[in-house]
């Protein structure tokens, strides 16, 4: 009986005669498992990178627009006319169970000037409620309050894209005036950084003051209480289906819309938008592993091929085996051994590149890439079952050779 450490013995001196042909025998199962892992750390990389632009953004978030308007015949965009009050709002989370916060919000893009710098940004007015809904916190200071909403205070709160342009990364901004459209604010808060929006925009480039300080001292409004747009959470995402429905059925009834009358105003849900890009990303994941598999499949028979090859160019070192006293299962062991250690070597050479290679991706790309060692040890072990399943035909059939007819064999 061959000991485990003898057969492994064997088997790598059998491969390392054919050095050239083992290496090409392998190739299969490199490119494999090199494509497994690649296929992994940038798929897990890239779900990770849709988690935080979903994150970035809120979670649970729906996003009510006033409706379109018509021109000389011609229909223009959604909120090409304004239809929406902050009262929808305060309605909306008021009347409707499903939803948590509603925030609206008016403003504009300006030049915003502290003392003899200028940057020019999105000022934007709302409430206190949109910070929860963004699951925006404040890194230092604090947010404007709702009696500061209610007496439109002039105080403001910064994103760190703007603190860095305007004021420097030496200047303590909380205290501080800034001017924005000539009139002073008071800084009393600066924001976490964000980073970029799902469209790419720098979330932290920009300005927050009340909503009633942007509609009545910077921008103006031509009808009381009318803001550009309103931002609601869900309590939860299973509710948002429901928040939807009720937010429609609410502002219908609120704006006096008849059954065949076109809206005034259109529900989005942004989470459903992110969860689309999940999905693209899912099927190029399905396409990604079915490639890799066909070259596992490959490389499996390759393997079969060189080892029935390697059988039959050793059927007379076989038939003398068998005649000092090797038996059946000695055989078949062997020429197992040897296939397993054929297409696990070819594994660490695949997991060696894909590592390789998903970080030279990332690096390129700029598109994350997260090593998984589940992922790693999977495809070590599925390299070794490529070569039991492909290689035990070999084997068996060098078992099967009868003593006599192999020695004869030229």
């Amino acid at each position: 009986m061959i000991s485990p450490f003898d057969g492994l013995q064997i088997a790598v001196g059998a491969l390392r005669v054919n050095l050239m042909r083992s290496l090409l025998t392998m190739l299969g199962i490199v490119i494999g498992v090199a494509a497994v892992i690649v296929m992994v750390a940038v798929g897990a990389g890239a779900r990770e990178m849709i988690g935080e632009q979903i994150r970035s953004i809120g979670s649970n978030l729906i996003l009510v627009v006033p409706g379109a308007s018509v021109s000389g015949g011609a229909r223009l965009g959604s909120g090409s006319v304004h239809t929406l009050k902050s009262s929808d709002a305060d309605a909306i989370v008021k009347e409707l169970s499903a939803v948590r916060y509603a925030a609206p919000v008016w403003g504009e893009v300006t030049q915003v000037v502290y003392g003899n710098r200028n940057w020019r940004t999105r000022v934007t007015g709302t409430t206190k409620d949109y910070f929860p809904v963004r699951e925006w916190k404040i890194d230092y200071g604090r947010l404007f309050s709702q009696e500061e909403e209610a007496r439109a205070a002039k105080v403001a709160v910064l994103g760190k894209t703007v603190v860095e342009n305007l004021m420097g990364t030496d200047t303590y901004p909380l205290g501080k005036v800034v001017r924005i459209k000539n009139v002073p604010f008071t800084v009393v808060g600066v924001l976490e950084k964000k980073g970029q929006s799902p469209r790419g925009d720098d979330q932290d480039d920009a300005i927050f003051v009340p909503l009633r300080t942007a509609q009545y001292r910077l921008f103006g409004t031509p009808f009381p209480d009318e803001v550009t747009a309103i931002l609601v959470q869900a309590k939860e995402i299973a509710f948002i289906p429901d928040a939807e429905k009720q937010i429609d059925e609410l502002l219908t009834r609120r704006h006096k819309i008849g059954r065949n009358q076109e809206k005034d105003f259109t529900v989005r849900n942004l989470t459903e938008i992110l969860d689309t890009a999940k999905k693209s990303l899912n099927i190029m994941t399905t396409l990604l592993g079915a490639i890799a598999a066909i070259s596992l499949l490959v490389g499996g028979i390759g393997i079969m091929n060189i080892m029935l090859v390697s059988v039959t160019e050793r059927t007379r070192e076989i038939g003398i085996r068998m005649a000092v006293g090797a038996r059946s299962g000695d055989i078949l062991s062997q020429f197992l051994v040897e296939a397993v250690v054929l297409s696990m070597a070819g594994g660490f050479i695949g997991i060696m590149l894909g590592v390789g290679g998903a970080f030279v991706f990332a690096k390129t790309t700029g598109w994350p890439a997260l090593i998984s060692a589940p992922a790693i040890t999977v495809a070590l072990v599925f390299s070794g079952a490529v070569g039991v399943f492909f290689g035990f035909y070999p084997a068996y059939k060098a078992s099967r050779l009868h003593p006599i007819d192999a020695l004869r064999y030229e």
